[in-house]
């Protein structure tokens, strides 16, 4: 599962960082690498951004680019 699917109020774990070059970098620099606790926080009504939490901060990221990350969905947010 990617992270822009994942619903508002579930956790994953980071599996891979898709992307290249810049991008890919950029998001790795924001603290999502392997092996990261992120949870959904909220979706914009109209779908994009979404709003995560990763390392003790919220993150707005657009939904595109979520699309390169890949999660494995872990439960409920705990």
């Amino acid at each position: 599962m990617t992270l822009d699917k994942l619903p508002v109020g579930k956790s994953g774990i980071i599996t891979k960082v898709g992307g290249e070059g810049i991008l890919r970098l950029r998001l790795l620099d924001m603290g999502l690498i392997p092996r990261t606790h992120v949870t959904m926080i909220k979706i914009a009504p109209m779908g994009d951004p979404v709003e995560i939490r990763v390392r003790g901060y919220e993150l707005t990221l657009r939904k595109e680019d979520a699309g390169f990350i890949e999660i494995n969905e872990s439960g409920d947010g705990k």
